[in-house]
C-alpha cells in the first residue's frame, strides 16, 4: 500500500485519543506496567533487555502531555485504497486490506474504552463457522495490548501482543519461583533451559488457546443471542459488567476451551489456562477453583504442542504431563456441571434484563454470589 504511512499514523492518532480518555481508569501498578512495557514496544527494545529508568520517565511524561492535548478530539476517519471509513467499521476496512496481507481492529472493550489496532496477516483459517486471523507484526496499537478478540465472526489474534504478555507472566514468577500451575506450565516448555525457545513454545500453544476460548464466545453467543451484547453495552456500573463478563468467559471455556484442551490432552495449555483463572471467575467457580492439576499428572512426557495454522511442525514441548484416567474424568465431570450452570446463570441475567432493563443493572449490583457460585 502506497498510504500506508498514512493509514498507520491515523490508526496510532486513534489509539492516543482512546488511552488519552482512559488510561488513567486503571490502578496506579497496572497503568506503570502497561506503560513501560508499550514504550517497550514503541521503540523496538526485544522482551527481557533492561531499559533505562531515566528515558522511560522521560517518554511517559511527554506521552501524557500529548494526551491532554488529544482527549478532547474525535477519532479520525481512516483512509484505505483511496477511501475514508469511519474508525469502527472493521469489517469493510479488513476486506479492503486482505489482498496487502494487512489486518485491521477496532471495538469497544471493558467499560467502554475502544480499541485499535494495525497489524501484518501471519496466516488465516476458517473454523466452526468462524474466519480466524492470526497476526505477527503490530504497526500501530493503544496502550492496553488484548492479544484476541471476537467481532462479527472473526476472530483476531495478536501474537505479538500474546508473546509479550506471556514474557510478563514469566518474568514475574522468575522473580519469586512459587511453586504452582504456572511454574508446571512453564517446565512443560522448557523454560529453564531456554527462556527464549520457551517463550516462542508457549506462544505457539497459546495462540491454539485463545483461539479455542474465541471459539467458545463464539458458541455461547449463539446459545445466549443479541441481548446479551445489548445488556452488556448498556452498563454503566463496573461490579455488573464484571460479573456478566465472567459468566460468559466461564461457560466459554465449559463448552469449548477446556473440553478441547483435555480431548487434546493438552496439559502445558490446561495448566497455564488454570494460571489465569483468578478473580470473579475463580471466586464464582469454587469447585473448578478447588480442582488441583496434579491430578492430570503421572509424571513427565514427551509432547507436540499444536501447530500454528497448519502450516509448520509443532514445537516439542519438554516436561509435559500426562493425564491420569481419574483427574481427566473428574475434570470433565466438572466441566459438564459447568457448562449447564453458566447457562442457566447467563440466562437469568437475561431474564432480569428483558424484563426491565431499566431497573436489570442494580439488581446484577446487589446480586449474591449465592445465585451464581456453583458449590462443591
Amino acid at each position: 500500500m502506497t498510504e500506508l504511512h498514512l493509514l498507520i499514523d491515523a490508526v496510532q492518532r486513534n489509539c492516543y485519543i482512546a488511552d488519552a480518555r482512559h488510561a488513567r481508569e486503571m490502578s496506579l501498578c497496572t497503568y506503570l506496567l502497561e506503560m513501560r512495557e508499550f514504550y517497550r514496544w514503541e521503540q523496538g527494545i526485544p522482551l527481557g533487555e533492561t531499559m533505562a529508568r531515566g528515558d522511560v520517565g522521560a517518554w511517559l511524561s511527554e506521552r501524557e502531555a500529548l494526551w491532554e492535548t488529544l482527549a478532547e478530539d474525535n477519532y479520525d476517519p481512516l483512509p484505505v485504497a483511496g477511501e475514508k471509513f469511519d474508525p469502527f467499521a472493521s469489517g469493510a476496512i479488513n476486506q479492503r486490506l486482505a489482498p496487502h496481507g494487512l489486518v485491521y481492529g477496532a471495538g469497544i472493550g471493558r467499560f467502554g474504552k475502544p480499541h485499535f489496532f494495525l497489524g501484518q496477516l501471519a496466516y488465516r483459517e476458517e473454523t466452526d463457522g468462524l474466519t480466524v486471523l492470526v497476526c505477527e507484526r503490530e504497526y500501530a496499537r493503544d496502550l492496553s495490548a488484548i492479544p484476541a478478540a471476537l467481532q462479527n465472526g472473526v476472530v483476531i489474534v495478536r501474537r505479538e501482543a500474546l508473546r509479550q504478555w506471556l514474557w510478563e507472566k514469566a518474568e514475574g514468577w522468575s522473580m519469586k519461583k512459587t511453586p504452582g500451575t504456572l511454574a508446571r506450565a512453564l517446565a512443560a516448555h522448557g523454560y529453564a533451559d531456554d527462556p527464549r525457545l520457551a517463550l516462542e513454545r508457549m506462544t505457539d500453544a497459546e495462540t491454539a488457546s485463545v483461539i479455542l476460548h474465541e471459539r467458545g464466545e463464539h458458541a455461547a453467543g449463539g446459545l445466549l443471542g443479541p441481548d446479551w451484547e445489548k445488556m452488556l453495552a448498556g452498563f454503566k456500573k463496573r461490579r455488573p459488567e464484571i460479573l456478566a463478563r465472567a459468566v460468559r468467559d466461564n461457560l466459554a471455556d465449559c463448552l469449548v476451551t477446556l473440553p478441547a484442551l483435555i480431548e487434546r490432552a493438552a496439559w502445558p495449555q490446561l495448566h497455564f489456562w488454570f494460571t489465569n483463572f483468578d478473580g470473579m471467575r475463580k471466586e464464582m467457580f469454587p469447585l473448578l477453583a478447588a480442582f488441583d492439576t496434579v491430578k492430570v499428572g503421572a509424571g513427565p512426557s514427551q509432547a507436540d504442542v499444536p501447530p500454528v495454522g497448519g502450516s509448520k511442525p509443532g514445537l516439542r514441548a519438554r516436561g509435559a504431563i500426562k493425564v491420569g484416567a481419574g483427574g481427566t474424568a473428574e475434570l470433565q465431570e466438572i466441566v459438564r456441571r459447568g457448562a449447564e450452570h453458566w447457562r442457566a446463570v447467563a440466562s437469568d441475567f437475561l431474564d432480569r434484563y428483558r424484563k426491565d432493563a431499566a431497573s436489570a443493572e442494580d439488581a446484577l449490583e446487589s446480586l449474591s454470589h449465592d445465585l451464581t457460585t456453583i458449590k462443591l
